[in-house]
């Protein structure tokens, strides 16, 4: 069952934060840097969880996390990890917030070497072809990334196809912007 077809099953509270995140965020590139990392941080704290959790806790997670300033979270320290453990607003997991900070350590060293975080992504977009060989290399290069949390990273933020249906109306925006961008990076050059 495909994201688009889940929506058919749900109502309520559910319907409406599953909706906005579809027809807005899945699938859909992103420039930003800190965005990216939030993304990558929204999926590392949904493993083992449901999803419908992080959508419900994913504006306390950017208070928290200061909207995840990669700058503002490398910095942490251990007071600022207590902090952390102790925030009921966010998923309280030992390793998934040494997650974030390590990573935003880590994003730091990659927009050093490559200009962005983006950059590195599309870099690598350009030589790895399989989903096991992105997940071998987000193995090694941050913590707390598996095959799940690689794969819907990397669908989600419109590296991976399958974030849609063809028959969804998003579908259609998506590769409309897709194609927008590749002309501008081409332009760009």
């Amino acid at each position: 069952m495909t994201y688009c077809d889940y929506l058919n099953t749900i109502t309520g509270e559910q319907l409406t934060l599953h909706k906005e995140y579809h027809d807005n965020h899945y699938g859909f590139p992103i420039d930003n840097d800190n965005e990216l990392f939030e993304r990558l941080m929204f999926e590392i704290n949904q493993a083992g969880l449901n999803w419908i959790l992080i959508l419900k806790k994913q504006h306390h997670f950017r208070k928290a996390f200061d909207n995840y300033s990669i700058e503002k979270v490398a910095a942490y320290r251990e007071d600022d990890f207590q902090r952390l453990m102790n925030d009921p607003g966010i998923i309280r997991n030992r390793l998934k917030i040494n997650a974030a900070i390590e990573n935003a350590k880590i994003i730091q060293n990659i927009r050093d070497e490559n200009g962005s975080f983006r950059n590195w992504l599309d870099i690598n977009n350009k030589r790895i072809n399989t989903l096991e060989a992105w997940t071998k290399l987000f193995r090694k290069t941050f913590k707390f990334t598996g095959g799940e949390i690689v794969n819907e990273f990397l669908m989600s933020t419109g590296y991976l196809p399958g974030a849609h249906s063809p028959d969804c109306p998003v579908y259609d925006r998506i590769k409309q912007i897709q194609e927008k961008n590749e002309k501008k990076r081409k332009r760009d050059k």
